[in-house]
């Protein structure tokens, strides 16, 4: 079943139940979704569903980080509901040793030698982990790996 079908299903599905907080997130991720369909003036392909996804998720959690600092826990709580039922939808996410290991052959694939070859290595490496890494964790680990690999 197609990822935008699903997530109709799925908002269907928590309309009979009265999932309230799970309709609300869903109607907002298709909202999103129909948005970009009307800027792009065409249907989209499930990658471009996924980034979308992404991004909220993105948002989702730089508001959790702001709402800790503000000492509000409530909000906290409703934009962590968020993203976990955001993250039902997207591929699952690689883990430290296989972004490791895709980053090390991106690595020796360019012959990156340091730091200063970065821009190289995330070329090659982001389409391989399209959806299941978050940019800012590979450029961290890219870096890191670059790092102790310099002189």
């Amino acid at each position: 079943m197609a990822l935008l079908e699903k997530i109709r299903q799925d908002m269907k599905e928590a309309m009979k139940k009265g999932e309230k907080e799970r309709l609300s997130v869903l109607r907002m991720v298709l909202s999103n979704i129909k948005n970009k369909q009307i800027e792009k003036k065409g249907s989209l392909d499930e990658q471009e569903i996924v980034r979308i996804i992404q991004g909220l998720v993105r948002q989702s959690k730089d508001a959790i980080e702001q709402f800790k600092k503000g000492n509000r826990p409530d909000l906290v709580a409703k934009e962590t509901a968020f993203v976990n039922i955001c993250q039902a939808y997207l591929p699952e996410q690689l883990t430290e040793e296989d972004l490791e290991i895709l980053i090390r052959e991106a690595i020796a694939e360019v012959g990156a030698l340091s730091p200063k070859d970065m821009g190289k290595v995330m070329k090659t490496v982001m389409p391989k982990v399209a959806g299941r890494a978050d940019g800012k964790r590979v450029n961290q680990k890219v870096r890191a790996i670059l790092s102790e690999n310099s002189p």
